[in-house]
């Protein structure tokens, strides 16, 4: 376990290679589960500022949907996500022409429409957080659909943590981050005592 200020990170954050590959798994995070995407509190207000934008870019489903839910709902253990349509893929999900699922959020701030790039949690998959009134733990959700992200990872050598550099910052700043890379780059104690015998 890594501790970051109120933050306790997972190690597999740093032995574990990962690398989207949409070609294989064609985007099934956004269509596997139970509910869409968790929102955190402060990107609500922001769901529905952005929908007009974001809008135009949503298939008729995903629109429907949103129409008739909301741009979030509430589920039975109090927390919010996007809605889905007919219980599968999140509303604001579109197919391009491969039929890969990609985020419609996403497309409207790629053309500079919007300055949100999409909800933190999709940003940051396959790492989950959870809040505790203390800390933050901040844990890698291992799921089979990522099983390819997993096999171009380790064969292009990029952990879990280079990766999630970007959505990482963006959750918890430049200096959390590099404080995370200095503990990862601390030789292994273990490892500096074999070395020495």
């Amino acid at each position: 376990m890594i501790e970051i200020d109120n933050t306790l990170i997972t190690d597999d954050i740093k032995s574990s290679y990962f690398v989207c590959d949409l070609s294989r798994c064609k985007g099934a995070c956004c269509v596997e589960g139970d509910l869409g995407a968790p929102l955190e509190d402060n990107e609500l207000e922001v769901m529905n500022a952005i929908y007009p934008e974001v809008a135009p870019y949503l298939s008729e489903e995903g629109k429907n949907a949103i129409e008739q839910q909301g741009t979030f709902i509430k589920d039975h253990e109090g927390d919010f996500s996007t809605p889905t349509i007919n219980h599968r893929e999140c509303a604001y999900a579109i197919y391009d022409e491969k039929k890969i699922l990609k985020c419609g959020i996403e497309s409207a701030y790629n053309d500079g429409k919007i300055n949100f790039r999409k909800p933190i949690s999709c940003h940051l998959y396959p790492v989950r957080i959870t809040s505790y009134q203390q800390y933050d733990a901040v844990n890698y959700d291992r799921w089979h659909i990522c099983d390819p992200a997993c096999i171009l990872g380790e064969s292009l050598k990029i952990p879990l943590y280079k990766f999630l550099k970007i959505p990482l910052i963006r959750k918890y700043g430049a200096l959390w981050y590099r404080k995370l890379e200095e503990i990862i780059k601390k030789p292994d104690p273990i490892l500096k005592i074999r070395q020495i015998k």
